[in-house]
This record gives C-alpha cells, structure tokens and sequence, in this order.
C-alpha cells in the first residue's frame, strides 16, 4: 500500500477550494437551481445529513429546471452524462441543475459560483511487477493508490436564456498519481519531467467562457482547457470506467488557447479556435500556433451524434506532444438501455528523431517527448498512430450499469509508447451509484502486443489487469 505523500498533497487541495470559497463571499443566487429543503444544524450536521438523505434516497428535489437544446438520450446516473459531450465549451441551451454536499452544508446551494470535486482511490490487481502502462491511469500494479483529490470551482454560464451576455469561470485543484496524463510543460512540470515525482499537483483547467446569445448560443472559452475531441476526459467521474482505452492514454490532455463554439440550431454546432499546440503553456519553448477546428451534429431523436475535429494543426515538426490530430466521434442510443460510443483517430509529428540504433550522429530528443523508429540511416522521420476504440453499455437500474470496451492501437513508429507494435484491449466493467455522491466502479481487462513485447517495460506479450476505484464527491 502507498501512501506517498498523499496527506499533503491531499490537504493542499482542500485548502485552496476553501481559499477560494472566501474570496467569492457572497455569491448572487443562482434563478434556475432546484430547490432543496435548508438541512438543519451547524456545518457538520448539515454535511452528514445531505449524505444521509442521498444514500437512502431521501434527499429532497425540485422540478427539472427547463432546457432548451434537444431532449437529453441517457440517464445521469447512472451513466456519467445525460447529453453527447463535446469539448471547448459548457452545453448549450442546458441548465447547471446541479446541487453539491460541500455547497449545502455551507447555505451556498443556490449560488452561481460551485465548490465541489470528489476523492477517488483505485486498487488493482496485475500480472504485470513493473509497470501497468500502457494502462492508463492506473500504471501502478498491485497495489493501492490515490488516482485524484479534486476541487472545482466554477461559475457556469446560462445558456438556457437568449436575451442577455452571461460568463463563467473555472479553477481546478488537481492531485494524485494521475498528474502523470494530465501535465502540460511549464505547468508545474519539473514535478514529472525533471523529477519523475509519483504523485503530484496539476492546475489542470483554468478559464473563462463569454456567452453570447447568437444564433442557438455562442460561447468563447479563454485558458487552459481540455483537449477538445473525444469519449473519455482526465477528471475521473466523467469516464465509464476507471481506467482508460488506449486511445485516450496517448492522445493530447489539455490545451491553453481560445475556442469559439457556436450553435447554428439545434442540431449543428461549429467550434474554431487556436491554442499554443497540444500539453504545453503559451510561455513554453515548445509552443506554436496551432488550429482547432470542429463540427457537431445531432439528429432530430437526438439518437445519434457526429463530432469531427482538426485538433492542433500547424507544421507538425517535432516538440513536446506536437500531434496533429484529426478525431472522428459517434454515439448512438439504441432505446431508453442501451447505447454505444465510437471513436477513431490518426495524429502524426514529422521530423521525430531516430532512436532505432541505427543511425550515426542521432538528433537527441527532447526531455518527456520520446523518439521513434526510423528507418535505417535515416536521422529524423514521420511517426504516425491511428486507433479506435467502442464502448457498448447497458443501464440495469437508475443507479447500476455494464459495459464492454475494445480498442486498437497502432504505434507506428514506436513514438507514442515506446514500443512500434500493434495493441488491443478488451475490458469488462460496471458502475454502482450509492446515492449521487459514491461511485464503486470495478473492471476485467486484458491486454495484448502483436508485433513486439509491449507489457512489463517491453518484456511480455499479454497483460491481466483487475481493478476497481472509488469515487466519492463533495
């Protein structure tokens, strides 16, 4: 069992929410939060009692607070999300209906401004010794660990209304072993890339969006956010399961830029915008220009979604996880149980370095940004990987669903792992909702190599993997 600096890291986190619980004060009140019963008592009493009406289904609500995008396809629980993501932006035209443990405790339920996040620790079992990579997150065998101690603080804007300018921010306090997939260079990252430190602290999204009613919404996101395509995301409660597919573990984490989102109507939604290129800050000497272009579609049922991104474009040259990354999405519900989610990607960098051997007077590589393969004689080549991964899932109960999970990798050159081969994963898994608040989320993986040794730092073909993590909000 490891504990590793996890106190303090841990007590850092929870001090800078309340921090900046302090400096928003006195909040304006939020027009459209359900309303909730005032919990009696001191803040304590009032904590304990919003987790015991949760946990035996007693917490009072209110009427669902309306909407103006399409009908929502699933059900939150027990799935992570009732609406098809996308990136870059909150969803328009859906309300923030949310109401938190900490929030009510301190009689800020109905404020704009939100301080919540959540506590999740994982345990695994694997026939890995070394390393679990390319697990993702739980790259630790055999043992348990504090993926994330999380806090949030955001203001969400309204864009249910059409008549008047909103804004919103958010700030996120970020610590645990998953740092290692969420750091950008020159964001606090001498703590991996200098220090290969196990646990560590990331500000991993901090920003300000600016909406405007045009059209079905506009809204301008300035900062640090996540990387704009995909299923899965680094902040644990918003994936299917605990770990993630390959895909995920190698694609970009964050960017720091501008994105415009704008829905035309209902069903279609344009997003432009440029970031310092992929995991790295506007200061950093890697940084460079780069584009983000995506287009969004829904149909009429809300049945199905379409989202294809150009994510990060420029000359594609060598740096820190310069990947020019171009991202196809598709959810499909098939009835009120079941639905699935596709995903399929191809990124590239030219001009990577040869770390083959087989080369004289090699181009050293940067520091975190790994070679590739190259050819022989050839000093510098192009590394391409594409993948794709499908979650199936299926809803047993308001508060219990199942899921299957395939995904193919194929690191071309070696660059994105280090190792050129071909890799698949199947995993089993299933989420359990106590109440809203705790999540127990268990999981069956098994992972192959096909062309190379790729598992247990290159040593074996085949790797087992049994985990299960805890989340546990507030």
């Amino acid at each position: 069992m490891s504990y590793t600096n996890f106190g303090t890291g841990f007590a850092r986190v929870i001090c800078a929410g309340f921090v900046l619980l302090a400096a928003i004060g006195t909040q304006a009140q939020a027009q459209d939060a359900p309303q909730q019963n005032d919990l009696k008592g001191n803040f304590l009493q009032r904590l304990g009692g919003y987790y015991k009406a949760d946990w035996t289904g007693k917490l009072p609500g209110g009427p669902a607070p309306e909407r103006r995008a399409l009908d929502a396809p699933l059900n939150s629980p027990p799935f992570p999300g009732s609406d098809w993501g996308y990136g870059g932006s909150s969803l328009l035209g859906v309300p923030d209906g949310n109401v938190y443990p900490l929030m009510t405790a301190l009689k800020k339920q109905r404020a704009r401004t939100k301080i919540y996040g959540w506590i999740a620790p994982s345990v695994n079992a694997s026939t890995s010794s070394g390393n679990n990579f390319p697990v993702s997150y739980d790259i630790f065998p055999n043992r348990i660990e504090l993926n994330q101690a999380v806090v949030y603080v955001e203001r969400l804007p309204d864009t249910v209304q059409k008549k008047h300018f909103d804004y919103g921010y958010h700030f996120t306090a970020f610590y645990g072993i998953d740092y290692r997939f969420t750091t950008a260079k020159d964001y606090l990252s001498q703590q991996l890339l200098q220090k290969n430190k196990k646990y560590g602290f990331d500000p991993v999204l901090e920003y300000a969006d600016l909406y405007f009613p045009v059209k079905e919404g506009l809204n301008i996101r300035i900062g640090r956010f996540l990387s704009v395509p995909g299923i899965e995301a680094q902040l644990a409660p918003n994936n299917y399961n605990m770990t993630h597919s390959l895909l995920y573990t190698i694609d970009p984490f964050t960017d720091t830029g501008i994105l415009a989102s704008l829905k035309l109507n209902k069903q279609w939604m344009v997003q432009l915008g440029v970031s310092a290129s992929h995991d790295v800050a506007p200061w950093s000497d890697d940084r460079k220009p780069s584009a983000i272009a995506c287009l969004n579609y829904s149909t009429k049922s809300n049945h199905d979604n379409f989202y294809a991104c150009a994510n990060g474009i420029n000359d594609g040259k060598y740096a820190y996880n310069n990947l020019q990354h171009y991202d196809a999405t598709w959810y499909h519900r098939f009835n009120a149980k079941w639905h699935m989610a596709t995903e399929a990607w191809y990124m590239y960098e030219r001009e990577v370095p040869n770390v083959a051997g087989n080369v004289t007077n090699p181009v050293p590589t940067e520091t975190g940004a790994n070679g590739a393969y190259c050819a022989a004689g050839q000093r510098t080549c192009t590394a391409p990987e594409y993948a794709f991964v499908n979650y199936v899932n299926r809803q047993i109960n308001p508060k219990l669903f199942v899921g299957f999970r395939s995904d193919l990798l194929n690191d071309k050159k070696g660059q994105r792992t280090g190792i050129a081969t071909k890799y698949t994963e199947n995993t089993l898994y299933a989420t359990q909702y106590i109440g809203s608040t705790i999540l127990l989320r268990p999981e069956v993986r098994f992972d192959h190599s096909w062309d190379k040794r790729g598992y247990d730092n290159g040593t074996a073909r085949n790797q087992f993997f049994f985990g299960m993590d805890l989340i546990y909000k507030f």
